[in-house]
């Protein structure tokens, strides 16, 4: 439940359009609902700018369906990452109004387009890092973000990358995806002032160890203004990027 809400619950109250033991029954849901297998924070937006998401590994599809739901009545945009076919299939046939972008492995429930601010850059080295760098730009935008995406830029093919350099001058926050030896984000850091969020991704041959080398990379990264997330982890570094452009916009 969000502040607009809250005050619509209140306004109706005063209006007695709603009587006040009504009223107590839906901000009960304050701060959680207890579904005995999971306690669903419905006010997280208030807290951290955003819903809360459903990470679906370890989850059944069937709780994942009731989590989003419940969100959902509550809030639009709400983000079921790590999903499957199975756990998309379980929206389907809950009729629960959804996207799946299935390259992210993201479901967006209750999906709305609403009017984005600022601008993240979400650059990618190459086309195996696009999974990843889907799962962070999506959830930008779902965040309430404008996007434009960069791909296949990696530092084997620098040229390719310069290119779009007026672009991410322009960008508030800028996140660069890569795997092998994870180089991208400390070039990127190099050329334009502006910060980076270095994902490392697990993409890459037997010595990059499923992604810990371009992560142990990116944290000894010399260029300033870099920060690491998880390896993998698009939707934490599209959360980063959001609160970054979300204070830069309103600071304009």
């Amino acid at each position: 439940m969000d502040k607009d809400a809250i005050r619509r619950i209140l306004d109706d109250v005063s209006a007695r359009r709603l009587s006040v033991d009504d009223a107590v029954g839906r901000l009960r849901g304050l701060p959680y609902d207890d579904l005995g297998f999971a306690k669903v924070d419905f006010h997280r937006a208030l807290r951290a700018g955003a819903p809360e998401a459903v990470f679906c590994p370890g989850k059944t599809p069937a709780q994942v369906v009731e989590i989003t739901r419940r969100l959902a009545e509550r809030h639009a945009n709400v983000l079921a990452t790590r999903a499957d076919q199975a756990v998309a299939d379980a929206i389907a046939a809950a009729n629960l109004p959804h996207r799946y972008h299935a390259a992210a492995r993201l479901v967006v429930v209750r999906p709305e387009s609403h009017e984005s601010v600022g601008l993240i850059v979400v650059a990618a080295a190459g086309t195996a890092d696009l999974p990843v760098a889907e799962e962070a730009a999506l959830v930008a935008e779902a965040l309430g973000n404008r996007v434009e995406r960069v791909y296949d830029c990696g530092v084997a093919g620098l040229h390719r990358l310069l290119d779009h350099l007026p672009l991410l001058a322009e960008a508030n926050a800028i996140v660069a995806v890569a795997g092998m030896e994870g180089a991208l984000p400390s070039v990127i850091g190099g050329l334009i002032d502006r910060p980076v969020i270095a994902v490392p991704t697990s993409v890459g041959y037997g010595a990059s160890f499923g992604g810990i080398a371009a992560l142990l990379a990116m944290l000894n990264s010399c260029a300033p203004g870099v920060s690491v997330v998880n390896i993998d982890n698009g939707y934490g570094a599209a959360h980063q990027a959001s609160q970054i452009n979300r204070l830069a916009a309103k600071i304009r």
